[in-house]
């Protein structure tokens, strides 16, 4: 067969798995938590102490599977002892890159209850990655209900008190075993879990930051949005460069304008200072496709437009740039500034380093500026049951 009519074939294929994937038909088998499966450990792993917890080294004893494939839907929801997976080595995931994942975290409150934060919020992200990938879209509830039950067995690996917590990472791969280039046939969700400490040990650490404008993370029209693999492995690099100079993380820049993005792999959010008014402007790049659209991002905009006064305190998405930064810092009027993510909630920010000048952020708590710590302590206190706000805590049942 000719390379046209090769090629030809494999748009044929493509087209024919989106007309069955969205097919109406009862045959295909919608996501459905009420066939789960559960195969439960005989060999069940010591627990580490609090101590000993590292982000993502170790995990529990039981993980999530769930089949898929375009002619039949979504298979038997499989909860069965940790193990590797198995995988033709032609496979779509590993020449491809159709793979996606989230991050998530559960938290047991003061009376043993295991909660999630906002799930909901990384099942529609999800969707959006599957979407653009063209793997398959699925039902947010029931593989929420699926990671409930997932976290009831392993509910012994959840750490107790603030700041621990059991991080969760649901994942989808692309299957087929084919080495052409088009729309997967079959596919994978995993859900695996690693128990966690905090992320800051003896408190806040601030970082040191390189604004970086020789290597881009994301541009319009891409996907920089959406939590695919493919948009962390050409960022370490950077990183490391960065190091090399003595920086902890990457401030991502966009354009020749300099207009700031994301923080590594966390939101950036800057406080600045109307110096006629002395209001304050807390600020964020706006989704408009460079970023991506963070769970904790969109709770820290919520929560600052509810409860800071209107009249001291604008809350804005915005874009803005190293120079306006830069210049803020220089006349007194940049406050404070922080990241922010699943993995540390809010990480603050005291030094920006940008072609050989040092901008410095005031973190006037001494490790932390104030409303960095305020934001760490509203999302806590709803993370752990401590305060009920807008269904955003989920109960494992």
């Amino acid at each position: 067969m000719s390379y046209f009519k090769s090629l030809a074939s494999l748009n044929r294929r493509a087209l024919t798995s989106s007309i069955r994937y969205n097919s109406s038909s009862s045959t295909v088998c919608p996501l459905d938590a009420s066939k789960l499966v559960i195969e439960k450990t005989n060999n069940p792993k010591p627990k580490k102490s609090k101590d000993q917890l590292l982000f993502g080294k170790s995990f529990t004893d039981h993980m999530l599977e769930i089949d898929w494939d375009s002619k039949n839907g979504w298979g038997t929801p499989k909860i069965s002892p940790y193990h590797n997976l198995s995988l033709d080595p032609s496979s779509v995931v590993f020449h491809y890159g159709f793979e996606l994942f989230e991050g998530m975290k559960a938290y047991k409150d003061s009376n043993g209850k295991i909660r999630t934060f906002r799930g909901n919020k990384n099942m529609e992200r999800m969707n959006k990655s599957a979407a653009r990938i063209t793997l398959p879209e699925f039902n947010g509830e029931e593989l929420q209900k699926l990671i409930d039950k997932l976290l009831i067995v392993d509910q012994d690996f959840i750490p107790e008190g603030k700041g621990y917590s059991l991080y969760i990472r649901p994942t989808m791969i692309g299957t087929d075993a084919f080495l052409g280039v088009g729309t997967p046939n079959q596919a994978k969700i995993y859900t695996i879990c690693s128990p966690v400490g905090p992320y800051y040990k003896n408190g806040f650490k601030p970082v040191s930051l390189e604004a970086t404008d020789y290597a881009v993370r994301a541009w319009p029209g891409g996907v920089g949005d959406k939590k695919l693999g493919a948009n962390y492995a050409p960022c370490i690099l950077p990183q490391q460069e960065a190091a090399t100079r003595g920086f902890d993380q990457n401030l991502w820049l966009f354009g020749d304008e300099g207009y700031i993005t994301e923080v590594g792999t966390m939101n950036a959010f800057f406080v600045f200072r109307d110096p006629k008014t002395g209001k304050k402007e807390l600020t964020t790049h706006p989704l408009d496709g460079t970023i991506l659209e963070g769970v904790t991002r969109d709770s820290i905009l919520e929560l600052a437009k509810e409860r800071l006064p209107s009249d001291e305190w604008d809350v804005t998405e915005r874009k803005f740039t190293i120079h306006e930064v830069q210049k803020a810092a220089e006349e007194g009027n940049l406050v404070e500034a922080f990241g922010a993510g699943t993995a540390a909630v809010v990480s603050p920010i005291k030094h920006i380093g940008y072609r050989g000048q040092d901008i410095d952020i005031p973190v006037e708590l001494g490790n932390t500026g104030e409303l960095t710590a305020q934001i760490a302590d509203w999302i806590s206190k709803i993370q752990y049951g401590e305060e009920e706000y807008k269904d955003w805590s989920r109960v494992a049942k």
